[in-house]
């Protein structure tokens, strides 16, 4: 069983939003992931899906892209990203999934085979270019909300599992300074931390490590439309 991630998927299925409109190298960018995903992934393998999956508004809208992963190979985890409008109310979300192969977290876990996986949008960091005051209590509330996903990974972890925090925004800034996020991956014992949410030419290090922790920025533009290899 392998694990590989991808985020900020972007889609656009029900809504008139193409990505091409920033920037050429968009231009399909989902038969792009899905040529990489078909050539890597086996049936018993796991994704882990970001946020940011569809610009839909609302629920029949994001689940109309959600659904068109089904025909892929792979268990599907996802984590809702701040552009997820379609996300609301985790229990329809749930409701609504496709199939079995679908799983969407919010402020819990999961556990597939001996792979942990505990999942929360995240919020900007202190440090970071665009933090502001307003953020502070955001930031602060996504550190109680992953508190609670830790509550429930130590329920199901084993002493052989291995735990991978699942969250959409940057844990830290380009600096990798301390936040609030790095200091619950370290006491809570994670192995690894995918995120995304950023675009563009700006630098951010697709691969970085912080106190024994590997943190893989996984943003398909980033990745160039490919699928990261985290396990």
């Amino acid at each position: 069983m392998k694990v590989y991630a991808v985020s900020d998927l972007h889609l656009s299925g029900l809504k008139d939003k193409p990505m091409d409109i920033f920037g050429p190298g968009w231009e399909g960018h989902f038969e792009k992931i899905k040529a990489d995903w078909e050539s890597k992934v086996e049936e018993d393998d796991i994704v882990l899906i970001g946020g940011d999956t569809s610009w839909g508004m609302y629920l029949r809208e994001g689940m109309y892209d959600v659904a068109s992963l089904a025909p892929l190979k792979g268990r599907k985890v996802f984590i809702r990203g701040n552009h997820d409008y379609w996300w609301n109310g985790i229990g329809r979300v749930r409701a609504a999934a496709p199939d079995g192969s679908f799983c969407f977290l919010q402020n819990d876990c999961v556990k597939i085979g001996r792979y942990v996986i505990a999942g929360s949008r995240g919020w900007t960091c202190p440090g970071s270019a665009d933090f502001t005051e307003h953020d502070m209590s955001l930031y602060l509330r996504e550190g109680e909300r992953f508190k609670l996903c830790f509550q429930e990974a130590r329920k199901v972890r084993g002493e052989d599992d291995l735990l991978i925090a699942l969250i959409h925004f940057p844990p830290f800034n380009v600096r990798l300074e301390d936040t609030l996020f790095t200091r619950l991956f370290e006491e809570n014992k994670v192995d690894k931390v995918v995120f995304g949410h950023l675009h563009g030419a700006g630098y951010f290090p697709l691969k970085s490590e912080k106190n024994g922790i590997e943190y893989f920025l996984t943003s398909c533009d980033k990745t160039h439309f490919t699928l990261t290899r985290i396990f």
